[in-house]
């Protein structure tokens, strides 16, 4: 489903078919819009209004055969304009209303032109399905014609169009089946990046050899797809000298390797690569919008699969950093891909801190469930920032802590560390010490556990069921309010 919108300064309501929207205040107050309406209009209102139930936000009427007259409520600003919007797309689907006329100047409120922009962009983000592989789609579209005498943001709408894209873009990734999207596939797609500004560098498996990328390199061993390390560079400030780096987590597909997972629910292992696909939707946004900041997004890809070359429990593997890995568990292979991505970032880039997202424990989504990521980090003002970002979008984390005495429990005998705890307990905190470990330079650095985010086999308020794209506005608002 499609929003297509439109922007005119006036309208006769008589001339007018389809759904007419006004905005109330949050008592059901209707000043703004006695002067578009007739005497036996507002009076039919009135009447109507009376037998309203107040606490709803959404209360319609058919003001004739082919005029259904809506006035949503506006509860003191308590919830998101894009959620607002949401709640109207999802009205709007229940009721077949495709023909929408928003009359912008009734909303009682100084700042009423953002408000109608991100209304119609979390339309727009409430709308989003993934029907790629759908024989018969649904092609109707919602037409919005807004109704305003405001100028209209020009900047915003930009910036709103980019971020959209780079959550849709996200979903998109996301969704996609393993055999389609695999290393293979996923690079050749990011390569196209290129066309939008951003600097795309490839590193395929016989240079990550030489790299001697070995952490990265045993999780995709056993898969007869390539494993690569993906740069893309977006620098939209001449002045900045260390960029903004964000890493994510390509697991194409994760059988577990040889520790391989329980069958039940194993197709959503296409969702592993989730951490990946934030990092390359913010990347999106920021070159879509021009965002004045240098940023790096980094990203390992690869699919861990069993095979007579898969990585055995007990191998012991030399990363990128130098530091020896004791691979305990073949399914704790999220942190293997992040140990060489998060070193090679921190090396090539010296970036002013690393952000690293990745669908990387099960434990995270038995402390936070569904409504919090998991927040790591060693720095914080940077917990801070995105602490405050994720409230601003409700896209939320939650930090957790980190402590030389979890750090002790991922030791080796046999190595420097081992990839797991078997001691039991703090699976979450356990693995963010591991990561920690790859951060060699002292660089700021947070790590985002978003397994319980990524994707919902329910839909949220901004989204359907499915691919959330959790992470891309959060990590964008971050960037807008701290860093630009």
């Amino acid at each position: 489903m499609l929003i297509k919108e439109k922007y005119t300064k006036s309208a006769n309501l008589n001339n007018l078919s389809g759904c007419i929207i006004f905005f109330a205040n949050s008592k059901f107050e209707i000043k703004n819009i006695k002067s578009l309406l007739s005497s036996s209009q507002n009076n039919l209102i009135k009447k109507n209004l009376k037998n309203n139930n107040k606490k709803k936000e959404i209360f319609s009427f058919d003001i004739s055969h082919s005029q259904k007259i809506i006035i949503y409520s506006i509860k003191n600003n308590k919830s998101s304009f894009e959620k607002n919007g949401a709640k109207l797309l999802e009205f709007f689907k229940n009721q077949n209303l495709t023909k929408i006329h928003i009359f912008g100047d009734t909303i009682e409120n100084s700042n009423n032109i953002k408000y109608l922009h991100e209304l119609i962009h979390g339309m727009k983000l409430k709308s989003y399905s993934f029907d790629k592989y759908l024989t018969k789609k649904n092609s109707e579209n919602i037409n919005i014609n807004v109704i305003s005498k405001m100028k209209t943001d020009l900047k915003l709408i930009k910036n709103l169009n980019a971020i959209e894209k780079g959550v849709n873009f996200t979903k998109d990734l996301v969704s996609e089946p393993g055999n389609v999207l695999h290393p293979d596939e996923y690079a050749k797609r990011l390569v196209q990046l290129r066309k939008i500004g951003l600097k795309v560098k490839v590193y395929n498996t016989n240079e990550l050899k030489k790299m001697k990328c070995n952490a990265l390199l045993g999780v995709g061993q056993g898969s007869s797809r390539g494993s690569y390390i993906v740069t893309m560079e977006w620098k939209g400030n001449k002045k900045q000298k260390k960029p903004l780096a964000f890493v994510g987590k390509g697991v194409c597909f994760d059988t577990g390797g040889i520790s391989l997972k329980p069958a039940r629910f194993m197709e959503d292992m296409t969702y592993d690569m989730a951490g990946s696909a934030v990092v390359v939707g913010l990347m999106k946004s920021l070159a879509l919008r021009k965002a004045k900041v240098n940023a790096v997004g980094v990203v390992g890809l690869v699919e861990n699969m069993v095979s007579g070359n898969a990585q055995r429990p007990g191998d012991i593997v030399k990363s990128f950093s130098g530091k020896t890995i004791e691979v305990l568990n073949t399914d704790a292979e999220g942190r293997l891909v992040l140990a060489d991505a998060i070193t090679f970032t921190e090396k090539k880039f010296n970036p002013n801190f690393i952000i690293d997202l990745a669908t990387l424990t099960g434990a995270i989504v038995v402390a936070l469930g569904s409504e919090y990521a998991g927040l790591f980090s060693n720095n914080d003002n940077l917990s801070k920032q995105l602490f405050n970002a994720g409230e601003k979008v409700d896209e939320k984390v939650w930090r957790l802590p980190l402590h030389e005495n979890y750090d002790k429990l991922m030791n080796s005998k046999n190595a420097d560390m081992q990839n797991i705890n078997y001691v039991g307990g703090a699976g979450s905190t356990t693995a963010a010490q591991f990561l920690q470990r790859f951060i060699i330079n002292k660089t700021p650095w947070a790590h985002l556990d978003i397994a319980g985010m990524a994707f919902s086999k329910y839909a949220g308020s901004l989204n359907s069921s499915g691919a959330t794209g959790y992470g891309v506005r959060l990590l964008d608002k971050f960037v807008e309010d701290n860093y630009e």
